[in-house]
């Protein structure tokens, strides 16, 4: 009779060299994404000052989801030539039986049945976390594409679809890394340190343990038999063309996808560069008699409201209205640049103050509003009347 293997081969090279890039950008894009999410904690702004400040983190940020993309296309293909090439067993699809395995798996654990079940190659957890995942690249991607293409995005969907892209994709991210320290930590790496995906094995006792019905299959004979080398030739004749084609495609949506704008992020310089507010002296201020405006409120016709005068020259004059109106759904109160209040505008965003007073052509609003295409963009009538405001010195009364 002869002897038992000690070991079971479980992922080729290519399959941890896949992981290992996986590890690496999701580990990247976790960090550089919470700690612009919650940027107001102090770990959170030591971190982005160690790694060069917010633009550079964002730049980070956007290198790793590429990377992640690219991954995302290349497991789609090697999947699809393990499915038509060699017509592997759908081994991580979920079935009937994976709802068994879990009720007995709990039955077990509390003490209510007599054995843990025997699993085959991928179990009922791994299935879970499986296509979690991909749900959750499917949401990721999605709401990604939005916040890096605001512009484009608002040319098909409303302006609110932005703030609400900007939710999901936040605390999409939160639970992806709650479920993977909670979940996969444990479970791979603390309750028994699986080394499979870096070395390539497991151990007779971890098969046994982990992937008993798969053991039996293997020493029964029982398993996926290779189809003979022509059959394989003759498939993959015709899967290789159409897989080039998808690749090709899909790299020119990732590109598409990276370049598709210039959003309001890529025209902000560097914190370094950004001007500072230099209020002018009172005695210096160009002399006006403003007329009195209203203030735009919800009984006021819209054209009427959105005609502002091109002479004020006080944020309580209207200037503030006005913004509020149109701005105000993406920069309120929550985070980052706020029209909210006089104070919160001129203390400006993550980057540093956007008005410098007394020079609108210095001003970074005026330099993304005048460039156009902004989702929040003022009529002509209205960033004249902001431009006027500055140059008279940005005053709030």
């Amino acid at each position: 009779m002869s002897e038992k293997p000690t070991s079971y081969v479980r992922f080729q090279l290519a399959q941890r060299i896949e992981h290992i890039l996986l590890i690496a950008s999701f580990t990247t894009l976790a960090v550089t994404g919470l700690i612009q999410k919650f940027g107001e904690a102090g770990v959170s702004l030591w971190l982005i000052k160690i790694l060069g400040g917010l633009t550079a983190v964002r730049v980070i940020h956007r290198i790793a989801a590429t990377i992640f993309l690219l991954e995302c296309i290349y497991h789609a293909i090697v999947i699809g030539y393990k499915l038509y090439v060699q017509r592997v067993e759908k081994t991580m699809l979920p079935g009937l039986q994976d709802a068994k395995d879990g009720i007995q798996a709990v039955g077990y654990n509390l003490g209510l049945a007599k054995s843990r079940p025997r699993l085959g190659r991928y179990t009922f957890d791994e299935k879970i976390e499986y296509w979690a995942m991909m749900w959750g690249n499917l949401v990721m991607i999605i709401t990604g594409f939005m916040l890096w293409n605001p512009i484009k995005t608002t040319n098909i969907l409303p302006g609110v679809i932005i703030p609400a892209a900007k939710a999901a994709h936040g605390w999409e991210a939160v639970l992806a890394v709650l479920a993977i320290l909670i979940w996969h930590l444990y479970h791979v790496h603390i309750k028994t340190f699986n080394k499979s995906i870096f070395n390539g094995k497991l151990s007779r006792h971890e098969m046994e343990h982990e992937h008993g019905l798969e053991l039996d299959h293997i020493e029964a004979g029982v398993g996926h038999v290779m189809p003979a080398p022509e059959v394989l030739r003759k498939r993959s004749r015709i899967y290789y063309p159409i897989a080039a084609v998808i690749s090709v495609a899909a790299l020119v949506g990732i590109y598409l996808f990276i370049t598709a704008e210039q959003t309001a992020i890529a025209t902000l310089p560097p914190d370094e560069e950004v001007p500072s507010i230099s209020l002018a002296e009172p005695t210096a201020l160009p002399t006006f008699a403003p007329t009195p405006t209203e203030a735009p409120h919800r009984n006021m016709n819209p054209q009427a409201a959105s005609a502002a005068p091109t002479d004020l020259t006080a944020w309580d004059e209207g200037i503030g209205a006005v913004l509020q109106t149109k701005c105000g759904m993406c920069h309120g109160a929550s985070g980052g640049l706020s029209v909210a209040s006089y104070a919160d505008l001129m203390k400006g965003g993550a980057t540093g103050p956007v008005i410098t007073a007394g020079d609108p052509s210095a001003s970074l609003i005026i330099q993304i509003l005048e460039a156009g295409g902004h989702p929040g963009q003022l009529s002509a009538d209205e960033l004249e009347a902001l431009k006027t405001w500055i140059l008279a010195g940005a005053i709030e009364k």
